[in-house]
């Protein structure tokens, strides 16, 4: 099923069951003019597709990765499917919270109309301990903003750490490279990582490095530096400034072709910036190739592998607590 949401200002957004899906959001120029600024296809049969790379969806259990796909907990351990190398990615192959058909509703709001997500991920589930029921809350606001409010309860001891995969290019999916759009992020340091992605549980400075965007710089100033490592551009996860818990602006995005700008608030430890760096270049929505370099991800999240990571802020839920996680993507015009 669809959902559909339109602000005040013409503003418009559509989400699809499968996955908890933004699959289309309009939002204004400079000259007022709106154009679909995230990647996605025209229906679910795309979204169930070989060719869909997480456009739009609700990430987890766990968003990002985990090493091997292990982790002990309370004395357990526990074996995750295992779809990234040698590691688990993104809650799993088959049963992740972005393959699964959610129950959905559309709500109205003080400040605006969107959708509520709701899916029980049973004990079990790729591996995970206990059953989680998650919710899943989308805003679109009358001051042009897109809130996403996570939550999920367990009967049983597990971890969690869930996200949003939008795809944004801010001249119009399908526009081609997002090179020139500028990016500026709230971090001093970002977790270092191996040949696959893995935190080594150290903590790195940006400053002096391509990862140095406490002030803005165009994605394509420096990413060649990158290109013949691992990641094959930006893939990284920053170490945000501030504590984790408050709702804060953690990064801004601004393209100088559109004028538009997204401001990101969160108030998770971290973000994940990747740069479409492998997207396939396939025909998706409305006939439009998507090829790499073509969009970028400001996900939201813990830090990966926190779950063997004790320096890291803990991501485990027990029976009892609730997972809290906001993120919201702000638009403007410069």
């Amino acid at each position: 099923m669809t959902f559909s949401a339109t602000n005040s200002n013409g503003m418009t957004a559509k989400w699809v069951s499968r996955g908890a899906i933004l699959a289309e959001l309009h939002v204004p120029n400079a000259k007022g003019d709106l154009a679909d600024v995230v990647l996605g296809f025209d229906d679910e049969a795309g979204y169930a597709s070989a060719d869909n790379q997480h456009f739009g969806c609700a990430t987890g259990r766990y968003a990002n990765r985990i090493k091997a796909g292990k982790f002990t907990l309370d004395g357990v351990e526990y074996q995750l499917a295992i779809n990234n190398g040698p590691n688990h990615l993104h809650g799993g192959p088959k049963r992740g919270i972005d393959k699964v058909t959610w129950d959905a509703e559309t709500y109205e709001a003080e400040d605006g109309s969107g959708v509520r997500f709701r899916y029980t991920s049973p004990d079990g589930e790729e591996g995970y301990p206990g059953n989680l029921g998650i919710e899943i809350t989308y805003t679109l606001t009358n001051d042009n903003a897109l809130r996403i409010e996570y939550s999920a309860t367990t009967d049983k001891a597990t971890h969690v750490n869930l996200t949003n995969h939008s795809y944004f290019n801010l001249s119009g999916h399908g526009s081609g490279s997002i090179l020139d759009h500028e990016v500026q992020i709230e971090a001093d340091q970002y977790t270092l990582a191996d040949s696959g992605l893995i935190p080594t549980g150290e903590f790195a400075d940006v400053a002096g490095t391509p990862l140095d965007f406490r002030q803005r710089h165009p994605i394509g100033e420096r990413i060649n530096e990158l290109i013949e490592t691992p990641p094959c551009g930006y893939d990284h996860n920053f170490v945000l400034r501030g504590e984790p818990g408050v709702l804060r602006k953690i990064a801004e995005v601004y393209d100088p072709q559109s004028g538009r700008v997204m401001h990101v608030h969160t108030d998770q430890p971290g973000v994940q910036l990747y740069t479409g760096n492998h997207l396939h270049g396939r025909a998706c929505k409305a006939g439009k190739k998507y090829p790499g370099y073509s969009a970028l991800c400001l996900e939201t999240q813990h830090y990966p592998d926190s779950p063997n990571q004790p320096d890291f802020p803990s991501t485990v839920l027990r029976p009892g607590e609730t997972y809290r996680h906001t993120c919201i993507y702000q638009f403007d015009v410069e």
